[in-house]
């Protein structure tokens, strides 16, 4: 239980209390008035502590109530939980020898640092032209090995409201990699300084539409910063509080940075055109069930529909039945088909790579919500700029890693049923087998 007091006051209160005890344990009627302060006492703390349970369980009953819990199936009754992408990797030694992809957003994600700019109409053509602030940001980043020795630069692209950049710590540093990234905060907030609230002059001469809007939001978002309990950009803060890492751990990674890295103009193209598409929908209502969704709705319309479901296990058996499934779904899928996959099970993962390797349509249930600013990853990201994915979550996101229950699977294929208006059956499967095995 917290308690909120004056220091100074309250010493002062507790030598004053002492001397009058001891005045009137000196006096005839002493154990009298003693006995009648400390029932004063007494009562006054009592209304202090009920006051206090009152405050605490008031919020608790406001929480609960902004907040219910939900019954996850498998997993049980939870609250959501608030996002976060500032976390750090649990039990990670972020001083020690590591490659990190760091990603920092201004301050009310206001767009200071670019123009999204193409040399042709095809998106493939985009890159970033950077303000005078975000040549200045480009400079912070490439000087970090000038006051950190230990750290490399290995990539870098600034977007109009975020920065992505590669870092490869070569040795073992005396500071926390936190202490690197405000390092570099601290340059570039002089520069904002200087260039944005110092003189509009100092701005480029060519300015485009994202400056101007950038500037009018900046002058604008006082009570917006205020209500959201963050500090003001005109404080000097360029970017937002906090920084995301995601940490070099396996085979292949790098190079996946990398190509993220320098594919964000492309990226923020293709969202500009297809805006909607990329777009989180929190309560999209199919049938019975309500999802978070991202991608083309419309594919829930499609004529055609195929659950697909693959058995779990090994057996030269099963891998010739998903060999098998593998070819039947693309040929379905190749004739205008929308395939329907929870993506549970190995066989089915890699018939939904195909899928998407292939362009074919398809819609993905996830056992995870979407966080803040979702955007798709990998295949994924083109697939749904073209139109030819719907992601569905019926749960709420968590941050947490959590491994999918029995429970949970068993409900994704019953979603992905009904949503299908060709169920996968024990019947069609065994009518495949002998199908085939007829042919053979």
């Amino acid at each position: 239980m917290l308690f909120l007091f004056d220091v100074e006051n309250a010493n002062l209160t507790k030598i004053s209390q002492k001397e009058k005890r001891k005045t009137l344990f000196n006096s005839h009627e002493g154990s009298f008035s003693f006995s009648e302060n400390s029932i004063f006492v007494s009562v006054v703390w009592t209304f202090r502590i009920i006051f206090v349970f009152l405050c605490v369980t008031n919020y608790e009953l406001k929480a609960m109530k902004s907040n219910p819990a939900i019954y996850v199936e498998g997993v049980g009754w939870r609250r959501a939980r608030v996002a976060s992408l500032l976390r750090r990797l649990k039990g990670h030694d972020y001083q020690g020898r590591s490659i990190y992809m760091i990603t920092l957003c201004t301050e009310g994600r206001q767009p200071l640092l670019g123009r999204l700019m193409r040399r042709t109409a095809a998106v493939a053509s985009a890159y970033i032209e950077p303000t005078e602030l975000g040549s200045e940001v480009v400079c912070c980043w490439r000087e970090i090995p000038k006051h950190y020795p230990e750290v490399s630069v290995l990539a870098f692209q600034v977007m109009p409201d975020h920065i992505h950049g590669i870092l490869f710590v070569t040795h073992e540093m005396a500071v926390h990699l936190g202490k690197v990234v405000n390092g570099f905060k601290v340059g570039c907030n002089r520069a904002y300084r200087r260039l944005v609230l110092g003189s509009s002059e100092a701005l480029p001469q060519k300015q485009g539409q994202e400056d101007r809007i950038g500037r009018q939001r900046l002058a604008g978002s006082g009570e917006r910063t205020k209500q959201r309990g963050c500090k003001h950009p005109e404080h000097g803060l360029l970017f937002a509080p906090g920084y995301h890492d995601s940490v070099l751990r396996g085979k292949g990674q790098l190079e996946n940075m990398f190509r993220y890295v320098a594919d964000n103009p492309r990226r923020l193209a293709m969202k500009r055109d297809n805006p909607k598409l990329f777009r989180v929908v929190n309560s999209l209502k199919v049938g019975e069930r309500t999802f978070s969704a991202i991608g083309n709705q419309w594919l829930l319309e499609h004529p055609i529909r195929l659950q697909v479901r693959c058995h779990n296990n090994k057996t030269p058996e099963n891998l010739r039945l998903i060999a098998l499934q593998k070819e039947y779904f693309l040929a379905r899928g190749r004739e205008g088909g929308v395939l329907v996959s929870p993506c549970i099970s190995a066989g089915e993962k890699e018939i939904a790579r195909a899928a998407l390797e292939e362009k074919l349509p398809l819609i993905v249930l996830l056992e995870n919500g979407f966080p803040p600013l979702y955007k798709p990853p990998g295949q994924y990201f083109d697939a749904c700029c073209e139109g030819r994915l719907l992601m569905l979550a019926p749960w709420a996101y968590h941050h947490e890693r959590r491994p999918i229950s029995r429970e949970q699977c068993q409900a994704l294929n019953s979603m992905s049923a009904a949503l299908s208006n060709e169920a996968w059956t024990m019947a069609f499967e065994q009518e495949l087998l002998r199908y085939t095995s007829g042919e053979e």
